[in-house]
């Protein structure tokens, strides 16, 4: 393996976690409890 080799593959491992990471953020079922989380500094107590 030469240097090139382990750069396609720091990027293309790279590029599969962004994916997942805005697959995560975007998802339906995480909207509620981000939608909470972002509500919480106009909350008052």
């Amino acid at each position: 393996m030469d240097v090139t080799t382990l750069r396609i593959i720091a990027t293309l491992v790279s590029f599969a976690t962004f994916i997942g990471i805005w697959y995560w953020a975007f998802s339906r079922r995480n909207k509620e409890r981000f939608d909470e989380a972002a509500r919480l500094p106009f909350e008052q107590d």
